[in-house]
């Protein structure tokens, strides 16, 4: 490779080189694109700041920050609401025999409303049976139902969850998310796509021996403006202590059909061609305090294919964010002291 490195480049290189020393409780999630199956836990709450950007040849999108507020119902049922402050860059391009010029421009405001539940409907440890008893809801932990409430801890999703337990080897879910506008001026002035938009995945994680996986799997129902598309993501990466954890991932977002011309507003006008967007990235979380209650969060990604103002491949996305987990701390077991007669040992 010749010449010299840009800005872009070597900032990306800085975060992959960063997240080899990353602690993570789950693999997907923030910072990753590929969601996974965990939840925070009964009654735990995990908070993510995230400024994000994602830049290509044409335009940039920044989120600054992202706020992700999540809820443990149970201990395998999460409730979701996420609302960024966005800002929208449409960078200046010339006149082609094709296409007017474009003038450059910049425009920021509140983001678009994001509600999600979260259901890990199937799980499993070590030397269970694969079918009996691997169902369920987990909201009989709201009752304090002792064997319904062990499920978060052994899969790690509650920060107080032992490392000496069986961690979970395998597990299933679901994660049903709805796009909403906001009462702003977004979406005419063209900050952010219109809505509604349903997304609907499947997640899967789980472990083979020292490797760590998890993949997803969604569709977006899209509307008059948004086209359909399909999202497909995986990440792959190895735990090398008890609280150090580095992956890599690579996503796919493809479109399924093209809009009818007329609608939207700038980048998130109808009747384009239809894109598909590939990317691989590496990215973990750095734990900052020995609750392992606040954690740093970083992820580099760049494009798996060649970038043009034309496509919709990013030159490069970067997320830097913090995590905070919150919640009830477990009740320690009493312990039974046997009381001694006063003058035992004397004479």
């Amino acid at each position: 490779m010749s010449g010299p490195i840009s800005l872009p480049r070597l900032f990306v290189l800085v975060l992959l080189g960063a997240a080899a020393t990353l602690v993570a409780h789950a693999q997907g999630g923030p910072p990753f694109r590929t969601d996974d199956p965990d939840t925070p836990g009964n009654k735990h709450w995990e908070i993510n700041f995230g400024w994000i950007g994602d830049r290509n040849p044409g335009a940039g999108q920044y989120q600054v920050p992202d706020f992700d507020i999540n809820y443990g119902l149970g201990d395998r049922i999460q409730l979701k609401y996420e609302l960024p402050i966005a800002i929208e860059e449409t960078r200046p391009q010339p006149a082609t025999t094709t296409a007017p010029a474009i003038p450059g421009q910049v425009i920021g405001g509140l983001g678009e409303s994001l509600l999600g539940i979260k259901w890990r409907y199937y799980e499993h440890h070590p030397g269970d049976p694969w079918l009996k008893g691997r169902f369920g809801t987990g909201l009989l932990a709201l009752f304090r139902h002792k064997d319904e409430t062990q499920a978060a801890d052994l899969s790690g999703d509650s920060p107080a969850g032992d490392a000496d337990e069986p961690k979970t080897n395998l597990s299933f879910g679901t994660y049903p998310q709805l796009f909403l506008d906001n009462p702003t001026n977004a979406v005419p002035r063209g900050l952010v796509a219109p809505g509604p938009n349903f997304y609907l995945p499947v997640e899967v994680n789980g472990r083979i021996g020292w490797l760590r996986f998890n993949f997803d799997c969604g569709y977006n129902f899209g509307n008059k403006i948004l086209p359909r598309s399909w999202n497909r993501g995986g990440i792959l990466g190895h735990e090398f202590s008890d609280s150090t954890e580095a992956y890599l991932e690579i996503y796919d977002l493809q479109d399924a059909n093209r809009t009818a011309a007329g609608r939207g507003v700038g980048a998130f006008a109808s009747g384009d061609v239809k894109q598909r967007e590939t990317t691989i990235g590496l990215g973990g979380r750095q734990s900052i305090n020995k609750a392992k209650t606040l954690n740093l969060l970083l992820m580099g990604v760049r494009s798996w294919q060649k970038v043009t103002t034309d496509n919709s491949q990013p030159s490069w996305i970067a997320y830097v964010g913090m995590q905070v987990l919150l919640g009830p701390k477990e009740k320690a077991e009493p312990t039974h002291v046997v009381p001694m007669p006063p003058n035992m040992g004397k004479k």
